[in-house]
């Protein structure tokens, strides 16, 4: 069977400046979505590129004493590389300053000036050189531009300018008979109420107060406005020919299913790129998306603020595939994201390290320490076991659903929601357990099938977010990483066959510690000297480096009994994330009975060193709370939720 195709592309990258983790987004987002497709079975283009012309461009080039095409050349370089290193599978990288492109813009300017939908005249009014746009004095914002909020300069010289007015109608009807044209539906508000209702004016298609750009052939003095230019890229690089002479990838690709952009430049595709079209006689895109932003903290990047965090700075410090998860995840449907260190580091610990990381490593690690590595028949069902099975079965359907409207983040929650279930199944089949009973080995051969069974699962759907992830827990599974259609029963591994080796997928990171390493680099960077450190020289008064010394983690009671001979003394097997039970001896059985405290979720020091009690080893700590009272001292175990998985770290 012939695949669907399927075209999809992100707004073409500014050659002002290195792109920062927000610029960075789109290009993973977009990824995200055509390797889902290609999983899918579609037959995906993928384009991406940079956009190179117009007067800041220019005036960068000369700031720096080069020219604008060796200043593109470079930074364009810089993008590609990034996003290269974040795994992106793009088809085509693109260039503006291609001369390919360059001969077709001239011609699609002239058509349309041929045709009417162009004519000459002169332009007065408010410029802002950053946004490259024209503004009237009505829509400026406190006398500034409504875009970025800049400072813009009045502008009087001779321009060209398109018809808008022409096709205003036209557009307000496709919108209407396609409402999911321009998606979030909240973009497609704005753009209605703000602009097509108020009325279009004629838009400006040209200057020539810099030379920068494509020049109109037939008029030389005038070079086409950046946005014309630009905006076409999505047709002239698929094989649009102006006269007509389209090729077949055209042919087959346009038009383009979805064009991924910034919710900040949504006014240009959503209302001038497809009257452009228009005006050609060409179909418009099935559907222009306009995602939120990624802020740091409560506010956009800005190098004027000091707040511009890199995608290379971070892949360096945290690896591509934490990187990828967080920006996919953490950035709702509709709305703004936000990023720090801190964040990143605490959902890399909770979601990758311990949800992802810690089944999987747990999950391979009993099934060679009690089958030798061995998948076992999963001969010994139990009703418990279908939930999880049925959730697995269920979750190919539920991620779909979720990628045909573009809801990223929630696809991604519907895998976590079994990696999470999965979970909770050891803490309620306590494999441990049945191991110490030979007459369970059947079961407990079940309950690591169902286990490794549901981790390929979402092994397979966590492909298109985190790629180099996926393969490699294929690869503890020893398997060849299978597509959707692998998913279609419960019955992907091979009993008989052993698994791989046991591996970590995502380590711990120590917060405190790394925050004051990426300052200490980044003080280093800038040229700034270290500041002298001054510790409290209070008796008694610990460091933040002496907090971080100690681990404390969360533990779920798989056992409990009094201690032979000791009146205080009770014995716990604790369940700590590990795979291998641990005991802790504790002088409270004078305030708990053992069997009430069986299953409940504790926390306890876990790196103290082990110590003899009653002729038996104790290692750890259990935390708990202490007060005096009329009637003596009264302790409280620290207890937490039952939905906090075993091995949690307190921090």
């Amino acid at each position: 069977m012939e695949r669907k195709p399927y075209y999809i592309s992100t707004a073409i990258a500014y050659t002002s400046a290195k792109p920062h983790i927000g610029n960075t987004y789109e290009i993973v987002l977009a990824d995200a979505i055509a390797r889902f497709k290609r999983m899918t079975g579609y037959d995906v283009y993928f384009q991406t590129g940079t956009d190179e012309h117009g007067q800041k461009i220019q005036q960068k080039a000369e700031a720096a004493g080069i020219t604008p095409q060796a200043y593109v050349d470079n930074v364009a370089g810089q993008i590609k590389e990034i996003w290269d290193l974040m795994n992106t599978t793009y088809d085509r990288f693109v260039r503006t300053t291609d001369p390919m492109h360059t001969r077709k813009i001239q011609t699609i300017f002239r058509k349309l000036h041929d045709q009417g939908d162009i004519y000459k005249g002169a332009y007065k009014g408010k410029y802002c050189t950053p946004c490259e746009s024209f503004w009237t004095e009505s829509q400026l914002v406190d006398g500034k531009c409504p875009d970025c909020g800049r400072e813009v300069a009045e502008a009087e010289e001779e321009a060209y300018f398109f018809r808008m007015s022409k096709y205003a109608d036209r557009l307000m009807a496709h919108i209407e008979a396609h409402p999911e044209f321009i998606q979030p539906e909240s973009r497609k508000n704005e753009m209605v109420n703000n602009f097509l209702k108020p009325g279009l004016q004629d838009l400006c298609v040209s200057r020539t107060s810099f030379n920068w750009g494509v020049p109109v052939d037939f008029d030389p003095n005038h070079v086409t406005y950046v946005w014309l230019d630009a905006l076409s890229n999505y047709i002239t690089f698929c094989g649009y020919d102006p006269d007509g002479n389209h090729d077949e990838h055209y042919k087959r690709f346009w038009p383009a299913d979805v064009h991924l952009i910034g919710k900040d430049i949504i006014r240009f595709h959503t209302i001038y790129w497809p009257i452009f079209l228009m005006a050609l006689g060409e179909p418009l895109p099935k559907q222009v998306f306009g995602h939120p932003w990624l802020l740091v903290g409560d506010g956009k990047m800005s190098k004027s603020l000091g707040n511009v965090i890199y995608a290379d700075d971070l892949v360096r410090w945290f690896g591509v595939d934490a990187v990828r998860y967080y920006v996919l995840h953490e950035i709702p449907f509709a709305q703004d994201g936000t990023i720090t260190h801190e964040l990143m580091m605490e959902r890399i610990n909770a979601d990758l390290a311990n949800v992802l990381g810690n089944l999987v490593n747990r999950t391979i690690a009993m099934s060679h320490k009690y089958f030798d590595g061995v998948i076992q028949s999963p001969d010994a069902a139990e009703p418990l076991d279908e939930e999880l099975r049925s959730m697995a079965l269920a979750l190919p359907a539920k991620v779909e659903d979720k990628m045909n409207s573009l809801r990223v983040a929630d696809a991604i929650d519907e895998i976590f929601t079994l990696l999470r279930r999965s979970n909770k199944y050891i803490d309620e089949t306590m494999p441990w357990a049945l191991a110490k009973d030979e007459s369970k080995r059947a079961r407990l051969g079940t309950v690591l099938y169902n286990l490794l069974e549901s981790i390929r699962f979402a092994a397979v759907m966590l492909k298109p977010y985190l790629p180099q992830t996926s393969d490699k827990i294929f690869e503890q599974l020893n398997l060849a990483n299978g597509g959707v259609e692998s998913l279609a029963a419960f019955n992907g591994m091979q009993p008989g066959q052993k698994v791989g080796e046991a591996s970590i997928l995502f380590s711990r990171i120590d917060i405190p510690k790394k925050l004051k390493e990426i300052e200490d680099e980044q003080q280093k960077r800038a040229g700034k000297p270290k500041p002298e450190k001054k510790e409290a020289a209070i008796p008694g008064v610990i460091t933040i480096d002496d907090f971080a010394k100690v681990e404390m983690t969360v533990c779920k009671v798989l056992a409990c009994e009094n201690v032979k001979k000791s009146a205080k003394l009770l014995k716990f097997q604790l369940d700590d994330g590990s795979g291998t039970p641990r005991q802790i001896l504790s002088g409270i059985a004078t305030y708990y009975k053992a069997e009430d405290l069986v299953g409940r979720t504790l926390v306890a020091c876990t790196n103290l060193a082990p110590r003899k009690m009653m002729g038996q080893e104790s290692n750890g700590m259990l935390l708990s709370a202490v007060r005096d009272t009329e009637d003596g001292e009264e302790l409280h175990l620290i207890m937490l939720g039952d939905e906090i998985p075993a091995g949690c770290k307190l921090c």
